[in-house]
């Protein structure tokens, strides 16, 4: 079985290829966003036609979600039409298509957990380029998964966790807000998700939802990091600006 990983460069792509070793029954092939560029389908037509893979994996994506406010040209560039060009190629060779996805597809005003029957309604640029490729892959394929996730971190790339440890080494007080909710989600764990269900076989295509199970605010998870961590600084909630506006309530229900 090949799967063709893009966005090899990012944090979950760094996660998938740490276990790789794992997994004898797959060949990986993992590029990088140099490598297979999802804005070009030329880019993206050589490397199927080289690797020919059953499955793809995406995990390029645009993230910066205070920059998308001012370059949503580019946000939507990545996030909506370069999946659109992915769709495209990957109905071409039969291949099936993973998608990585976001809960800020969501406006927050829910006061549960977002089922993957809530209808999405993002309240950024960030959130309406994401909804927008998930909406070029359901209009193209048959053969796809939509997994959504949320607050990723790990060991790998720059993410909130890493962020927070810097924080700590030359900050005696640590300022996050207490007013967003969601799933902080290892993106190992999410890895190992990806790659059983490329095992599974599995042919009801869908949009699943998958987040580690505990749900806090920043506050509650920056706390639980100076815990685990036995950081000195010390931690206070204080309210949060920032350019892009965000969903105070991003908890997403696993299914």
């Amino acid at each position: 079985m090949k799967v063709l990983v893009t966005g090899a460069n990012g944090q979950l792509g760094q996660c998938l290829q740490k276990i790789e070793k794992e997994y004898s029954q797959i060949d990986f092939f993992f590029r990088t966003s140099e490598e297979l560029n999802i804005t070009s389908l030329d880019s993206i037509k050589s490397n199927f036609e080289l690797f020919k893979p059953d499955f793809c994996i995406n995990c390029a994506a645009y993230t910066n979600v205070d920059q998308a406010e001012k370059e949503s040209k580019k946000a939507f560039a990545v996030n909506a039409e370069g999946v659109k060009n992915l769709s495209k190629v990957c109905k071409n060779y039969g291949t099936v298509l993973i998608h990585i996805s976001t809960d800020y597809v969501f406006d927050g005003e829910k006061t549960g957990p977002y089922t993957v029957d809530d209808i999405p309604n993002p309240i950024n640029q960030y959130g309406k380029s994401k909804l927008k490729g998930e909406e070029y892959i359901q209009e193209i394929l048959e053969k796809y998964f939509i997994v959504r996730t949320s607050w990723l971190y790990s060991e790998f790339g720059k993410n909130f966790y890493k962020t927070i440890l810097e924080k700590a080494k030359t900050e005696k007080i640590i300022y996050v807000t207490n007013e967003q909710t969601g799933c902080p989600t290892n993106a190992n764990n999410l890895a190992k998700f990806l790659v059983e269900l490329v095992i599974s076989n599995e042919e009801r295509y869908r949009i699943i939802h998958f987040a580690d199970f505990e749900q806090m605010t920043w506050f509650e998870f920056v706390k639980k990091i100076a815990k685990e961590n036995k950081l000195k600084a010390k931690v206070i909630a204080r309210e949060y600006s920032s350019f892009a506006a965000r969903p105070e309530n991003s908890t997403l229900q696993n299914n």
